[in-house]
């Protein structure tokens, strides 16, 4: 039997007329309506190799899309948008180099700051985008888009588009407007004089940096007081974030921990076996494939065999996972801590202390953690309270000497010295402090992982329970981390505790 083909209408007949006859036309319009369609367009200007599509590089173009629309439109803004997702996954390519073009075509005037961790990389970014407008590929469908002639220079140029003008006479010649710019830094870079609609930093910190403090601080401080001044109108414009997870503080941690209800977060592991729970948001759980696998094609099981290899746990966890801890829990295992909320049985009480790791730090840095333990009669540890805060001198001492009142004359204290003439001399002022009561200064010997080892075996082997309070999340989750995460000082102080306990050290009551 011949099938039956039905004759297109007369509009469909038209339009395909039209597609035909313009071929830049209808690409042009296809581009316009869809960042995914550009992006495959252009690709063969921006690489030699073939391009590879996913489902997430769909997904994060519409999200790139909503932000661009709302900038574009001059709507209020209602969120920031922030992504976590492993490298090699084009994330670079799409957000930093692609994206603002694709804007470019639709809103010649619309203005970028982006920045990595270096200026080089940043620079990288820049230098693509530019030679994009500038490709035979873009120039055949966008002419009217350039890039101005006295401001092209990879760290910044601008834009013009030119239009038909109709001067007096009625002669027809090409008009430039000033459009957007694209102005590259690395982070703590200067951005004097610059204001964007829309700002991008990428990679804003080498995994090689993520375990120092101050850099944290540093990076920190950079994105939440510069980049912010740097719009160009507070209500409207937008900033947005892509790393891999690194650190528990890291820019991802820090800004989620302050602006939760204000950032739109899409957290993308690199499989869903061991992370599951971070894909955010968690309907896109039903887009990786059924052994779990995010891009089968970009990171198959070989693949992230040899990255956990090359990267260790951590990074594995970080980078890949998008959580900065290993699933296992790194030494502890937290599943393990029984958290009860009885009331103690004081008689099963065998010894008890107060473990103090001090900080002089108020409001940023270290903290000062005082862990209260106990070893049961059982054999069994328990701990009932934990003390935390970034508290001067002063407030220190006093809530040290107030915790030692409520404690009782029954509970050991015990101050962790730290080096130095510095370190003595606080041990041995909180010790004044501490008259009346039965205490000592310790000084730590090797570093915080290896004074941990002990406790963290019996925490593995569900010998510690903690007694239900507000502090126990923290407690676990600085324990989940540890020692990746950024903040130390709870498990610190509570692996001195045990170690106390233990070795049965005898404390002098001060008088």
């Amino acid at each position: 039997m011949d099938t039956i083909t039905a004759e297109p209408t007369l509009k469909e007949q038209t339009l395909l007329d039209f597609a035909l006859r313009n071929p830049h036309a209808l690409q042009r319009e296809i581009n316009d309506r869809s960042l995914f369609d550009f992006l495959e367009w252009i690709w063969p200007a921006y690489s030699s190799q073939p391009f590879v599509a996913n489902w997430h590089i769909k997904y994060l173009c519409k999200q790139l899309e909503k932000i661009a629309y709302r900038v574009g439109n001059r709507e209020k803004k209602k969120n920031d948008l922030l992504i976590n997702i492993s490298p090699g996954t084009t994330k670079t390519a799409l957000c930093s180099i692609i994206f603002p073009v694709w804007c470019w075509t639709k809103w010649h005037w619309m203005r970028f700051i982006t920045c990595s961790y270096s200026s080089d990389l940043s620079l990288e970014s820049a230098e693509y985008s530019r030679d994009l407008v500038k490709s035979h590929r873009f120039q055949a469908l966008y002419p009217e888009l350039q890039i101005k002639t006295d401001k092209d220079s990879k760290g910044n140029f601008k834009i013009v588009k030119t239009v038909p003008n109709v001067t007096n006479n009625s002669k027809k010649v090409k008009k430039e407007i000033v459009g957007g710019t694209r102005y590259s830094t690395s982070v703590g870079g200067t951005l004097t004089g610059f204001h964007a609609d829309i700002i991008i930093w990428d990679d804003p910190l080498k995994p090689d940096e993520s375990a120092s403090l101050k850099k944290l601080e540093t990076v920190n401080r950079w994105l939440d007081q510069t980049l912010p001044t740097r719009k160009t109108n507070k209500a409207n414009s937008a900033i947005i974030g892509i790393m891999q997870r690194l650190n528990q503080n890291d820019p991802s941690g820090h800004i989620l921990n302050k602006h939760k209800k204000k950032i739109k977060h899409v957290c993308l592991p690199g499989e869903i076996v061991h992370f599951k729970k971070f894909v955010k948001p968690q309907k896109l759980i039903k887009k990786y494939t059924a052994d779990g696998l995010f891009d089968a094609n970009r990171m198959d099981k070989d693949v992230l065999e040899e990255l956990e290899a090359d990267l260790g746990q951590y990074g594995y966890a970080g980078q890949i996972g998008q959580n900065p801890a290993p699933p296992g829990g790194g030494m502890f295992k937290v599943a393990n801590f029984t958290v009860s909320a009885q009331v103690i049985d004081r008689r099963q009480i065998k010894k008890s202390v107060r473990y103090w790791d001090k900080a002089a730090t108020t409001g940023a840095g270290a903290y000062t953690v005082g862990v209260k333990m106990h070893l049961l009669k059982n054999k069994f540890f328990l701990i009932e309270d934990v003390k935390r805060g970034q508290w001067s001198t002063e407030v220190r001492e006093r809530i040290i000497k107030q915790t030692a009142i409520v404690d009782g004359t029954d509970v050991d204290v015990v101050i962790e010295q730290e080096g130095g003439s510095g370190g003595k001399e606080s041990a041995e002022a909180t010790i004044r402090n501490l008259a009346g009561f039965r205490v000592k200064a310790e000084r730590p010997i090797g570093d915080k992982s290896k004074r941990a080892d002990s406790y963290s075996v019996q925490v593995n082997n569900g010998t510690f329970i903690l007694v239900s309070a507000d502090w126990v999340e923290r407690f676990k989750e600085e324990h989940e981390l540890f020692p990746n995460g950024t903040y130390k000082d709870q498990v610190d102080a509570a692996s001195g505790a045990f170690n106390f306990l233990i070795k049965k050290k005898e404390v002098k009551r001060i008088t």
